[in-house]
């Protein structure tokens, strides 16, 4: 990495990945290849959002607060780019989007807060995490360019509606987990006497 590039211009990077993915995925209802340029988007913001943390610390300019509070703001406001062109694309219908962006909030507010309460911040779970994620969105995206409905039970659903379905229901899961786990834990961790 040249030296003249810090990371914060990654962190810059990564977020005009994703919101060029979200953009990419809006233009999607002009051309199916808008999917292949939200794929190349998500690979932007893959570059910059992994390695801003990592160059901080290889070339010892941390500023953890800051570099933690930058990095989640500018994932916030791509995630509502992302899921937001998606939800005006015409390839989900926007109350689902709306949904997934409801469910993708409250995951973070709760991970926000238990890093806030407990000292310790979880990027992943299980196997799943941003990488994986993004891996998923973009195998999504070469389905997209092919076909746009899924058949279930004899119904036709908008495929990226049948996706955030699935996702809704484990970032909920996830949350709720999250939730009971860290109420459990705090309330150990200060009880009265």
């Amino acid at each position: 990495m040249p030296a003249r590039v810090n990371s914060d211009h990654l962190t810059a990077l990564g977020f005009l990945g994703m919101a060029a993915a979200g953009i990419s995925y809006y233009f999607a209802q002009l051309t199916p290849w808008a999917f292949a340029a939200a794929t190349v988007c998500l690979a932007i913001n893959w570059f910059g959002d992994s390695l801003d943390g990592t160059v901080a610390r290889l070339r010892d300019r941390q500023r953890p607060r800051y570099g933690f509070y930058i990095d989640h703001v500018a994932d916030a406001v791509g995630a509502l780019f992302l899921i937001g062109g998606l939800g005006l694309s015409g390839y989900m219908t926007g109350t689902v989007a709306m949904a997934l962006i409801i469910a993708y909030f409250l995951l973070s507010i709760e991970l926000y807060l238990a890093t806030y309460a407990t000292g310790v911040f979880h990027l992943s779970f299980g196997i799943w995490g941003p990488t994986e994620l993004r891996v998923v969105l973009a195998i999504g995206n070469i389905a997209l360019m092919f076909r746009s409905t899924a058949t279930i039970a004899g119904t036709r659903y908008l495929l990226c509606d049948v996706g955030a379905v699935v996702a809704i229901v484990g970032i909920t899961a996830v949350f709720i987990v999250s939730v009971i786990r860290n109420t459990v834990r705090l309330y150990r961790e200060e009880r009265l006497p």
